[in-house]
């Protein structure tokens, strides 16, 4: 077993850190909310010019929603290569007033072993990992890196997430991938690294009660509460949650009614619905769709159900648990181990999937993404990603990336793991 530490790529990497970092401490110094679309569009173009040294070649997409800046794709190699596509993201949830507000920024904390701020580990740390990995590459095994094509994937709006992106890196791997690595964050417990072979779909519903108003004091009776009704259905929405299936719903958002001395005639509810297995998510979909009807007494509200958006799941697959051994082959090479992990949040997993084997969680390591807030007493701890992560983890990628191109091309030598 070769450490991680000690592996010969190591002083490759280790000298190719501070440049990565430097890369990462630009990116983290714009602000690209998903609807600061400048911003957005200023990060795509400082990331097209972090690659081009590296010879990829930018192509710039607008997105189809107005408010959000450009998809950014970058490649390099034959096109008539299926590609290994490296996803990452250029936007962030952090709107510019709240950075400012919380005076979250980059900080660099080597006591702690920390570099906090917006998009470091969510997912700004994941592309300057893909940049470390590919110069690496490139300068200690160049015949792999020019042998292959790679197409680097950034979504605009991974942070809304939907299937345009999708749609669009399917436009530029017209007969699939030879691989979906997403950098998403990947957590470390001691010698062992996370990696995401699932992820839940989704379901979204609005449950809408059309009641009958009345006054609530010398008509009630003739009224009918919506927000009664309402409240009934969002009963029985809950209660499709099956632990033991992974199935969950969540009522997330709720209103109705207008002033206390009226029966209220509308009230509504949203709820989501995720789970791993693609037909549990449907069986509960019905199950949601079968609390919409006329009322069963006067008394009752009309209860309208819609849904208003899907997101597919990413169940554990043949084709990922095998890409997976690639990982776990390097990974005992290098003396670590690996924990296969389903994570019941959204990626770009979802919908690439499709196009190829698919594995998630290969960014840098860190925690708390999606939060800015800093309090004295640690209670709350804003984003932040671990720097010594970047280099073990570009190791055990870089590694079974080997084994993996290694077996698509068995007529190339493998060098890596010398």
């Amino acid at each position: 077993m070769t450490p991680p530490s000690t592996h010969p790529l190591n002083p490759i990497l280790k000298g190719l850190l501070p440049n990565a970092l430097e890369w990462l401490r630009e990116m983290v110094g714009i602000n690209s909310f998903t609807t600061n679309k400048a911003g957005v569009n200023r990060l795509g173009s400082l990331t097209a010019e972090c690659f081009a040294q590296l010879g990829f070649t930018p192509e710039f997409v607008p997105s189809e929603n107005p408010s959000h800046g450009n998809h950014l794709f970058l490649s390099y190699g034959n096109p008539d290569l299926k590609p290994i596509v490296l996803v990452t993201h250029l936007d962030t949830v952090f709107p510019a007033e709240e950075e400012a507000q919380n005076n979250f920024l980059w900080r660099d904390e080597p006591t702690q072993g920390r570099i906090y701020g917006p998009g470091t580990v969510d997912i700004k740390g994941g592309t300057a990992l893909i940049w470390l990995m590919l110069r690496s590459l490139q300068l200690s095994r160049s015949h792999l890196f020019e042998q292959h094509r790679w197409l680097i994937a950034a979504n605009a709006s991974e942070e809304v997430i939907g299937a345009e992106f999708a749609h669009r890196t399917a436009e530029r791997a017209t007969t699939g991938a030879k691989a979906i690595l997403v950098f998403e964050g990947g957590p470390r417990e001691g010698n062992n690294f996370h990696l995401v072979t699932a992820r839940k779909g989704r379901a979204l519903y609005r449950i809408q009660a059309e009641g009958r108003a009345a006054h609530a004091g010398s008509a009630h009776a003739a009224g009918a509460n919506a927000i009664v009704t309402l409240a009934s259905a969002v009963q029985a929405a809950a209660q499709v949650t099956d632990y033991s299936r992974d199935l969950t719903v969540n009522v997330g958002c709720i209103g109705g009614g207008s002033v206390v001395n009226r029966v209220p005639q509308e009230a509504w509810a949203d709820l989501e619905m995720r789970a791993f297995d693609p037909h549990v998510l449907q069986e509960g979909c019905r199950r949601i769709e079968s609390l919409a009807g006329g009322p069963a007494t006067p008394s009752e509200a009309r209860l309208q159900v819609d849904c208003t958006g899907t997101s597919p799941a990413w169940p554990a697959s043949s084709s990922a648990l095998a890409m997976l051994e690639h990982w776990r082959g390097a990974a005992a090479a290098l003396g670590v181990g690996i924990k296969n992990v389903s994570r019941g949040g959204l990626s770009d997993a979802n919908y690439l999937c499709h196009l190829g084997p698919t594995l998630d969680g290969l960014g840098p390591s860190g925690a708390n993404a999606h939060c800015s807030e800093r309090t004295d007493d640690g209670s709350k701890v804003p984003e932040y990603v671990e720097p010594d992560s970047f280099v073990p983890k570009a190791t055990l990628n870089l590694l079974a990336l080997e084994s993996l191109l290694s077996t698509s091309s068995p007529d190339r030598p493998s060098q890596l793991g010398a």
